[in-house]
């Protein structure tokens, strides 16, 4: 297949999940650390999570924006992480929490938090570091 046919969306391969091992206290019956499905996100989805997080400003008729970077990462885990399902209303009740980005900051360590925030940038395609997708979230 070559030309424009290939683009065509029947045509395009479809993202695989990713499983890994982010933690080792989430364990089976047998003791063996559980793997957290990750998926890769669109363009499309990846913008209205920017977006979710961006507050214009207006200051003496000049209008900025200011992007919550910390609130938009969590929403990029929340989003691409399947398996667990953060928003399972069960899991968010077991940790005292509300909502999938407080489950996710709760049940993990912060090293356990910072691998998985790895993780889902690579599945992404980000392979570039924290002060780079950061500022890519700020276009």
């Amino acid at each position: 297949m070559s030309g424009l046919s290939a683009f065509l969306a029947q045509n395009a391969l479809k993202t695989e999940i990713e499983k890994h091992v982010i933690s080792d206290r989430f364990v089976d019956d047998k003791g063996n650390p559980i793997p957290w499905e990750i998926r890769a996100l669109t363009e499309a989805e990846n913008k209205a999570l920017r977006n979710a997080c961006t507050k214009k400003i207006k200051d003496k008729g000049i209008v900025t924006t200011n992007t919550d970077y910390d609130e938009y990462l969590a929403k990029l885990i929340v989003e691409s992480v399947v398996f667990p399902n953060l928003k399972d209303k069960e899991l968010q009740e077991s940790y005292g929490v509300v909502g999938a980005e407080n489950l996710v900051r709760t049940m993990l360590t912060s090293g356990e938090y910072a691998k998985l925030l790895e993780v889902v940038q690579e599945v992404n395609g980000f392979d570039v570091g924290m002060e780079e997708l950061v500022e890519e979230a700020k276009n």
